[in-house]
């Protein structure tokens, strides 16, 4: 559990420097920085939390998690003026977050002992689901949205390399390490190197 929660963590802060690097685009205040922090830090492992019925929701369990979104956000509240390409920054970023969280919301399935179908769909949830938030408050086009691009995709076969790694009998803490490397590879090829995936095309109908 001490591996799920330093995960959650990762994830909170790395999602909220993504979160305020948005509102930096979008020229908010430090208020709106704090809120667009911290719904990117905690959109979703909330959704995660909600769904699996667990106990008490990961931030209201431990509150620091907040905190930690709000120090991200004040941080790139007085820096992101630095960066040469916030775009860009925010994008890699959210690749790292994504890495973490995946494995994170994983995790969290596989200790409950839920179905492998559950595992994946929690994965997924918990990387794709702050950031869809974020960008659609700041009224940019979702990541998860964009054609071609190995987003879901990535999580999906990330959380997919988790359970066959526990499937082949590799312990908890490997499968997820192999999960995150998995997930940022493959967002980083479709970033770097254009990968994709086939997207459906309309055709005419026939005559």
């Amino acid at each position: 559990m001490g591996l799920l929660v330093t995960l959650d963590y990762l994830a909170v802060f790395i999602f909220a420097l993504t979160g305020a690097l948005a509102a930096s685009r979008a020229q908010l205040d430090l208020v709106g920085f704090l809120f667009i922090a911290s719904l990117t830090a905690v959109g979703g492992g909330t959704v995660r939390d909600l769904l699996l019925n667990r106990d008490t929701v990961f931030w209201i369990a431990a509150p620091w998690m907040i905190g930690t979104a709000c120090a991200a956000a004040v941080l790139v509240f007085f820096t992101a003026h630095l960066l040469e390409s916030r775009r860009r920054t925010l994008d890699w970023l959210d690749a790292g977050a994504l890495a973490v969280a995946v494995p994170a919301g994983t995790g969290v399935a596989l200790a409950m002992g839920q179905s492998p179908a559950v595992v994946v769909m929690m994965g997924m949830a918990t990387g794709a689901f702050g950031g869809l938030m974020r960008d659609v408050v700041c009224n940019e086009v979702p990541m998860v949205l964009r054609q071609g691009e190995l987003y879901l995709s990535a999580a999906f076969f990330g959380a997919l390399t988790a359970l066959g790694l526990i499937w082949l009998g590799l312990g908890m803490q490997t499968a997820l390490l192999g999960c995150a490397a998995a997930t940022f590879l493959l967002r980083a090829g479709s970033m770097r190197f254009g990968w994709r995936l086939p997207v459906y095309k309309p055709r005419p109908p026939r005559a």
